[in-house]
């Protein structure tokens, strides 16, 4: 943990390196990710007599990723720190993923000195500018004075509202300042005033449409996870007896196993839980953006049913469904206040006819399978029973993605992992290692594709040098096998560029950094295989041989 240090004027003069360093120590930040250079290197130097702990990523766009699986795992604001141009532009698709998944992130960058900028001098590059499509907030540092101001700022504007990352760019000469060290309790910000509280007229009216509704359904999005509203959640499903299904990014807001539980909606999701939505007469939808993965056809849902959206981002309120009740505000807050206003509703039937739907469509698997190939919807089946609720997974993006989002089983807000709106191949691994220094007690299990693991295999070196026992989960079909399966049904089989034949080993590489590892290719070797993995909190690779040809349905 950081240095505990009283609050307000300290007098006394340090570098402006040192008052970030304060600063950070401040927000009671313990863990860092990142990669130094030319322009961070007096931050650096000044991190030296702090008690915050650096880890040393083997990419940039890693060291985002890992602060992103950090703020989720921990509930609190993610921190990484790079160097200017190559190394604050290899942040963005990082900071991007954040932003789209609304994750608490600061990130730091080392500038080029403040007489230089504007001079295409080496490694200048306007990260600001770069930026601004996918942050909160981003500031340019200008005077050394401000830092203590705009660190306290960032944080807040990070982990308040609607969360998303926000950028400081400090250029090298700025952090060589000296100045006199201040840091005050309180944020005031002109013209950013997030609204928390809900109008009660409006959840007094959602209470109205809940116990008049004789088909009621949620829609459950990431932002019930961002509030830390889960609780009073349960609280409203079960009271209520309101069917629920979650978005990708919802899944934990509700054990999976649980009885109301209909599973993930959307493109990618069950039959159940996309039923329930074309055939509700109230639709809730909770901190969700309604995205096209989603609902690919949000004004026919809402032709048919009554549509309750409560987001605490009223720029998402309305914009892709047109909406009956709209509610602006913090989830926790609302829902709290809406429980003391609602008794259980008339879905009986509803909820019974949407169970024996479950039941109907459920994935029928055989557990025999093949003797040449692992059926992964069998296997996270069977990896669901045998580790505990305290167990995170994150995955990285494609089939394996998919196959973890319905075959899983999440019994904890929080312990399901992955990249949602931007959708990041890369970003299951460092997430992972992000996740598992937040709660090194908790088992962690990155779940990969062949193809999405090589793209951040290099923070193995990470892993490693840092001893952070992360398990690995590879699919291995040698194809990039979400493209593949689009090309298989939107273009006719026509397939180019997604054979991946020459892949390398992936075991012999696990044991290069050594780590333990096996590869398994049929069902009967799973059980015996997992037990293996768990058994330990040292890093392994489980390699899965997996049919090309199976599918996510």
């Amino acid at each position: 943990m950081g240095k505990n240090i009283a609050k307000g004027c300290i007098d006394m003069k340090i570098t402006g390196a040192q008052a970030i360093v304060k600063a950070l120590e401040h927000e009671n930040v313990d863990t860092i990710f990142g990669y130094p250079g030319a322009t961070i290197c007096p931050f650096y130097d000044a991190l030296i007599d702090s008690q915050i702990r650096h880890i040393l990523t083997r990419h940039e766009q890693g060291a985002a990723h890992a602060a992103n699986g950090y703020a989720r795992a921990s509930g609190r604001v993610g921190v990484c720190v790079v160097t200017s141009g190559p190394g604050a532009t290899n942040t963005i698709t990082g900071i991007a993923t954040a932003y789209m998944d609304s994750i608490p992130m600061v990130v730091i960058t080392g500038q080029v000195s403040s007489d230089l900028i504007g001079r295409d001098v080496f490694q200048e590059a306007d990260i600001t500018g770069a930026t601004a499509p996918f942050v909160k907030h981003s500031y340019l540092v200008k005077s050394a004075k401000d830092l203590p101001r705009i660190v306290k700022e960032a944080f807040y504007i990070a982990s308040t509202g609607r969360p998303g990352p926000v950028l400081i760019d400090i250029p090298v000469d700025i952090q060589n300042c000296e100045i006199k060290f201040e840091y005050k309790d309180n944020v005031d910000i002109r013209g950013y005033k997030p609204n928390l509280k809900g109008h009660s007229l409006q959840i007094k009216r959602v209470a109205d449409a809940i116990m008049k509704a004789k088909r009621p359904v949620i829609c459950a999005g990431g932002g019930m996870l961002r509030s830390d509203a889960t609780e009073e959640f349960l609280e409203l499903v079960e009271k209520c007896n309101i069917p629920v299904t979650p978005t990708l990014m919802g899944i934990g807001v509700l054990p999976s196993d649980h009885e109301l539980n209909l599973g993930m909606l959307g493109s990618h999701g069950v039959y159940a839980a996309n039923y329930a939505i074309n055939n509700a007469d109230l639709v809730i939808i909770l901190g969700a953006r309604v995205g096209d993965r989603a609902m690919s056809k949000p004004n026919q849902v809402a032709k048919k049913a009554k549509i309750v959206h409560i987001d605490i981002d009223p720029a998402e309120i309305g914009k892709n469904i047109e909406v009956s009740i709209p509610v602006v505000g913090d989830l926790k807050q609302i829902l709290k206040e809406l429980n003391t206003f609602v008794n259980k509703s008339e879905a009986n039937e509803w909820v019974e006819e949407l169970k024996r739907k479950k039941k109907e469509h459920s994935v029928k698997i055989n557990p025999k399978g093949t003797s040449d190939y692992v059926n992964p919807k069998y296997l996270l089946s069977i990896l669901a029973e045998m580790v505990d609720k305290d167990t995170i997974v994150t995955t990285e993006v494609g089939q394996n993605q998919i196959w973890a989002a319905n075959n899983f089983v999440a019994r904890r807000p929080g312990s399901f992992i992955t990249s949602g709106g931007m959708g990041t191949m890369g970003y299951g691994l460092p997430a992972a290692i992000g996740a598992k220094t937040a709660c090194p007690d908790s088992k962690v299990i990155c779940i990969s594709g062949d193809g999405s693991f090589q793209m951040s295999m290099q923070e193995l070196g990470t892993m490693k040098q840092n001893k952070i026992g992360v398990k690995v989960l590879i699919f291995n079909n040698y194809r990039l096998g979400m493209v593949r399966e689009l090309q298989k049904v939107r273009h006719c089989s026509r397939y180019t560029q997604v054979f991946l034949d020459e892949n390398p080993d992936f075991v012999g590489i696990f044991k290069a950094y050594g780590f333990e590892g096996q590869t398994i290719t049929n069902n009967k070797d799973i059980k015996k295989a997992l037990k293996k993995m768990l058994e330990d909190d040292k890093p392994y690779l489980l390699e899965c041989i997996v049919d090309p040809e199976e599918s996510t349905l």
